[in-house]
């Protein structure tokens, strides 16, 4: 037999979707974000995905002041690869978003590949009892918001970000954001290996059905061919079959609390760590390998961990 392929599990433990109401699990103060991030690691995340929260009342924010603490922690604690947001929050401008990048200059940020409607609204139906007034309107403002994420803003992103040594998983919602991908990439402002990160199921985005999975990929290859790493991010429900049906095609994938609350119907996952455990399982199952940090900094061409400003 061959050798079994490394698949890279990124976690992403907090995020800027659901609110501190949601779920008591929900990671918000530094050292509770600090903990996720640690236990995931040690459960098998190469790539931990970090935003910050306000420890007050868990609304997301970009200060950097919020970053230091649990990037102190986190890097202490393990080797784990550090991805810091530049998405932050669909309601934040540009230049807040990319605070923390800037400051920390991390191995890899998050880019979002496309403005797009990003309609979060429809967890009010859900969710009758919120606690902070800030919950409530950042769902019901999603109804009449665009995520803005402009050929300028992007452009102004890469070269930052690039300046700095940092690479860029690349957030791609929908089909157009690959071809938005491959214009830059045309215009020689981004090299491979692309890190592709296909999310499904966002209402604005793409669907998360599997015709869906398979169209992302089929574009992908045909786009990029072999200058890419793709990866799976599926939300809520769909986080585990997706990751699932895109490894089995060859992804890495995603998990964590930011992208899915849940580790079964109607049962609340009580950590991403649990997520990173039952996917995990999934892929030893397929005979695939876990890869270590070392491993996706080598497939994914990142500068390494000393070379950080954190």
């Amino acid at each position: 037999m061959s050798k079994n392929r490394k698949v890279i599990i990124t976690c992403a433990p907090t995020g800027a979707i659901h609110t501190p109401s949601m779920s008591p699990y929900l990671p918000v103060t530094a050292d509770e974000i600090a903990k996720a991030a640690i236990d995931a690691a040690q459960a098998g995340a190469a790539i931990l995905h970090l935003h910050a929260r306000d420890p007050v009342d868990g609304k997301p924010s970009q200060d950097p002041a919020l970053f230091v603490p649990f990037l102190e922690k986190i890097k202490a604690s393990t080797d784990a690869v550090i991805n810091i947001t530049t998405g932050g929050s669909p309601h934040m401008t540009v230049e807040d978003r990319m605070r923390p990048v800037m400051q920390f200059k991390p191995e890899v940020a998050s880019l979002n590949m496309g403005s797009m409607n990003f309609g979060l609204f429809p967890m009010l139906d859900r969710y009758k009892d919120l606690k902070h007034d800030w919950e409530r309107q950042h769902l019901e403002n999603s109804r009449d918001l665009v995520f803005k994420n402009t050929y300028k803003d992007i452009e102004t992103i890469l070269r930052r970000g690039t300046d700095n040594g940092t690479r860029f998983e690349f957030e791609c919602y929908d089909i157009s954001h690959l071809y938005n991908l491959a214009h830059f990439m045309d215009r020689g402002l981004v090299s491979g290996p692309f890190f592709v990160q296909s999310v499904f199921g966002i209402l604005g985005g793409i669907g998360a059905h599997p015709e869906d999975l398979m169209h992302m990929r089929r574009t992908a290859d045909r786009l990029f061919g072999d200058q890419y790493q793709w990866s799976i991010l599926g939300a809520g429900k769909n986080q585990i079959p997706l990751a699932s049906m895109g490894a089995a095609m060859g992804s890495h994938v995603r998990v964590g609390l930011e992208d899915s609350l849940w580790m079964g119907p109607g049962q609340l996952a009580q950590s991403s760590a649990d997520q990173v455990r039952r996917i995990r399982t999934v892929l030893e199952a397929l005979n695939l390998e876990i890869a270590t940090p070392a491993e996706a900094r080598q497939l994914l061409n990142l500068k390494g961990g000393n070379q950080v400003a954190f």
